[in-house]
């Protein structure tokens, strides 16, 4: 069996395809096939070094990925409700990036009719983040305007989807002019180009009275971001994309790790005095919470089978091309998501369920 290992933190070239022994189906553990795997963000950050669960729960040599979609190979002892050959989408916090994963039951969901594998392989995660941020952390109510940052990419797009579905007035962030379509194809009330105009002013000018809630992966924008919280609002952090370097070079780890010593620190006390909320989650802590993934991801892909929630952009990698992923993910250039494919991309991008 092929996975793609890296070594020691380092640049793209770091990803190496390795052989590897076929994972066993021990008890509670399912084995799946993999058609697809997701590429995200956190996938580029732990492949520095940079990405602290990524020491905790995998350590080093380890395999990226968080997120497959494929077919289901063996059952481990006491596994219920999946049968041999169903074709599954899986949570795999780290090992994605493998011909085959074994993967704890909790972990695996049938995957919807309307969807391609690359289309399954790229939800779980950004349309987890998304949720989790939007329901469980902000919770604004129907009516209220919340600012969605790096709104065309993975996460971003699947608040805007789910902002609409909740009638939730959401106004994104772009930062390129190409962005601007997918943000509003997404759903998105209006769509601030920051590389044309100043989005701090023009965030100012859709919401006068403040934010409800503001979603922000990029890092350099918190300081701004709580500035535009209306009272009782909630700024939700997922990540801070903005401090890694686009480029592939390690020596790009140490300026993100000094960027990071300049990311701000928020007061309790002026927390308190502003009235607003500072609100962070890491996904890979929620993997343990059962209860609380199943819920989620159960609600997610009935949406997804009824066609109330649609796949964000997908683009096709074979497996074979994990650094040109990785580059391109990291470029900030990139909308929707990227994901790898196993075999075929042919017949991936058109393999649906019966």
């Amino acid at each position: 069996m092929r996975q793609i290992s890296v070594l020691r933190p380092g640049g793209f070239r770091a990803l190496r395809i390795v052989e590897a022994a076929p994972p066993m189906p021990s008890p509670g553990m399912v084995v799946i096939d993999v058609d697809a795997a997701g590429v995200n963000f956190a996938d580029c950050v732990a492949r520095l070094g940079l990405y602290a669960s990524s020491w905790r729960y995998a350590g080093w040599p380890f395999t990226p990925g968080f997120e497959v979609a494929g077919r289901v190979s063996a059952l481990g002892e006491g596994v219920r409700g999946l049968e041999i050959g169903e074709r599954v989408i899986a949570l795999t916090r780290f090992g994605g990036y493998a011909e085959q994963v074994a993967v704890p039951r909790h972990q695996v969901f049938a995957c919807p009719s309307r969807l391609t594998t690359p289309q399954a392989a790229g939800i779980a995660v950004v349309f987890l983040t998304a949720a989790y941020a939007l329901d469980e952390l902000a919770a604004p109510r129907p009516g209220s305007t919340v600012l969605v940052h790096s709104a065309a990419g993975g996460v971003g797009g699947a608040l805007l989807q789910l902002a609409r579905l909740r009638g939730i007035h959401a106004v994104g962030v772009v930062g390129s002019t190409h962005k601007l379509q997918a943000a509003k194809d997404a759903g998105a009330h209006a769509v601030i180009d920051a590389s044309s105009e100043n989005w701090f002013a023009a965030a100012r000018h859709y919401a006068p009275n403040g934010y409800r809630a503001v979603f922000d992966a990029n890092g350099l924008t918190l300081r701004q971001s709580l500035r535009l919280l209306a009272p009782m609002g909630r700024l939700v952090v997922y990540g801070a994309h903005g401090i890694i370097p686009r480029g592939g070079k390690l020596i790009g780890a140490l300026a993100a790790m000094l960027r990071y010593a300049l990311l701000p620190r928020f007061g309790a006390l002026r927390l308190a005095s502003e009235n607003k909320s500072v609100m962070a989650f890491n996904l890979s802590y929620l993997f343990d919470e059962v209860s609380l993934l199943d819920r989620i991801m159960c609600s997610l892909l009935t949406d997804f089978e009824e066609g109330s929630l649609v796949p964000p952009p997908t683009r096709c990698y074979p497996f074979e091309q994990a650094g040109l992923a990785h580059r391109d993910v990291q470029s900030g250039l990139t909308i929707g998501k990227c994901v790898l494919t196993v075999g075929s991309v042919e017949a991936n991008l058109t393999r649906r369920h019966p």
